[in-house]
């Protein structure tokens, strides 16, 4: 099919569309994704709107692949440090059109496969997204900070009036990543340097 996005996008709240390929995938920015045929879990999920929509998916992907997943603010998901897979929540009509899209047996130059089935991935998926997806938005938070690539980094985040280099610190309320003391709502972000804690544990979030 076209896109999962495309064809969820009519039906209702709780509606699952899962494409063996898509020939017109897309992630932020209009930027295209693209997998051979069967090498990829490629999903829409119809969900209602939350401000925290965004993380909460990030987390429930994450729980439902290996441990090892991290999240790079503000859709990534990274294995060993490549990415793995990708989030794009678009809302629509009063409802959230919710991508998944994760790299099973290929992956592009530079990305990582999972190495993993996609119906088991599927399921897991969908339990993860069903409890993440209504949380309360301090359990989001937490859970998203634990799992988080990207806090503690020096980083340059691409914006519209022009790069903006600092620390990521943390996470607002709201979503927005807080790199120096100011405050990102949307861009993309590019690690300078290694994580100054990296060899901290990180919390791993509500249970």
């Amino acid at each position: 099919m076209p896109s999962t996005q495309d064809v969820a996008r009519k039906l209702p709240a709780g509606s699952v569309v899962v494409a063996d390929h898509q020939t017109a995938g897309r992630g932020r920015l209009a930027r295209s994704w693209q997998a051979p045929p069967g090498t990829a879990l490629l999903a829409s999920f119809v969900l209602p709107p939350s401000p925290l929509l965004s993380l909460a998916v990030g987390v429930a992907a994450a729980r439902a692949c290996r441990p090892a997943v991290r999240l790079k603010w503000p859709n990534d998901l990274l294995l060993e440090g490549r990415k793995l897979g990708g989030i794009l929540v678009e809302v629509h009509a009063g409802k959230a059109i919710v991508g998944v899209g994760i790299n099973l047996s290929w992956a592009p130059a530079g990305g990582i496969a999972l190495g993993e089935e996609r119906e088991p991935l599927l399921e897991r998926l969908r339990t993860e997204l069903a409890r993440w997806a209504t949380a309360p938005a301090a359990d989001v938070l937490e859970a998203w900070r634990g799992l988080s690539d990207t806090l503690g980094r020096e980083v340059r985040v691409e914006l519209p009036s022009g790069p903006y280099e600092g620390l990521a610190q943390d996470v607002d309320p709201d979503g927005a990543l807080v790199v120096s003391g100011r405050r990102v709502a949307a861009g993309d972000v590019i690690y300078l340097r290694a994580r100054e804690d990296a060899a901290a544990p990180r919390p791993s979030g509500p249970e």
